[in-house]
């Protein structure tokens, strides 16, 4: 029997307050709540007394100044970016300025592919174009201080550039936007890649960490099983795009009202771009087809 997908929206943090979450984790959410965001961005403090700070969140002052203020006699020796999006990055300039730590992490932003002719990006202000950092890491690189290990886990998919980290002496895994305990990921063309996404998914189904330390709301606990619903999840949302598709719907407003029902009219773009996400994977398989390249506004036809 498939795993069933059910979400975990009990949790209540204080914004702005460090909270220890595991012996060697403390957490400060920032005040930046919205449907894409939950309670706002985790930023996590990794580590004691030469620390690495994960996410450091948006430009925000006041994010900023919570996170030193719960390090006193503390140095923070490493700033790690997970991906390139506005509520994670660009906090790391102003920890930057503040500190002179040096920023290690993903590289600069990409998109999963180039624009195609009269194609806007569907994701436009949500990447941090100005995100550049001292270092950039792949597979398996180390970033490393005393008592504690991140180790770089390559799972782009929401963004071209999207890194999870291992945290090797808690046997856990920081894992950024790509999964989430309480929501599905958003996977927006040209900045996301579904085909990406999915591969990603199924790399990390078979790791071994107990513990995944999310980008937005509370740990994700068994996280393989929790993988394995996700991953049944996105396939059945496949499905039943390629079966509006045979059914005669051509356009991703279409689709959207017929398998989204009871959505908040706020997510409706939302919405679309996850269906675009996932046609643009299905006509890379053959399964549908388009005039030219996949866009958000075409029409797709059964193959």
């Amino acid at each position: 029997m498939a795993d069933e997908l059910s979400f975990d929206l009990d949790f209540t943090p204080e914004p702005e307050a460090a909270a220890e979450v595991s012996p060697l984790i403390r957490r400060v959410v920032a005040a930046n709540p919205g449907p894409f965001t939950f309670k706002g961005t985790c930023s996590y403090v990794i580590g004691r007394g030469e620390v690495a700070i994960l996410d450091p969140g948006p430009a925000d002052e006041r994010h900023i100044g919570q996170l030193l203020a719960c390090l006193p006699g503390e140095r923070i020796a490493a700033i790690v970016v997970t991906h390139t999006h506005r509520d994670h990055s660009p906090g790391a300039r102003l920890l930057k300025e503040a500190t002179g730590a040096p920023i290690i992490g993903c590289g600069p932003h990409r998109r999963s592919r180039p624009l195609g002719e009269g194609e806007t990006d569907s994701m436009e202000g949500s990447g941090d174009m100005a995100y550049r950092p001292d270092r950039e890491l792949r597979e398996h690189d180390l970033v490393e201080g005393p008592g504690w290990t991140l180790e770089a886990v390559e799972t782009p998919g929401h963004t071209a550039n999207h890194l999870s980290f291992r945290f090797r002496e808690e046997n856990a895994l920081f894992s950024g936007d790509h999964v989430m305990a309480w929501s599905t990921t958003i996977v927006g063309p040209p900045d996301g890649s579904m085909s990406s996404f999915m591969a990603s998914l199924e790399k990390l189904r078979g790791r071994p960490e107990t513990t995944f330390w999310p980008g937005h709301g509370g740990p994700v606990r068994d996280p393989q099983r929790f993988v394995r619903a996700l991953i049944h999840h996105r396939r059945q949302r496949e499905a039943s795009i390629l079966n509006r598709i045979h059914s005669g719907d051509r356009t991703t407003a279409e689709i959207v009202r017929a398998i989204y029902q009871g959505l908040a009219p706020s997510l409706f773009n939302a919405a679309r771009l996850s269906v675009f996400a996932h046609l643009e994977d299905l006509v890379g398989q053959g399964k549908v087809t388009t005039p030219g390249a996949p866009q958000v506004d075409g029409e797709y036809h059964p193959a």
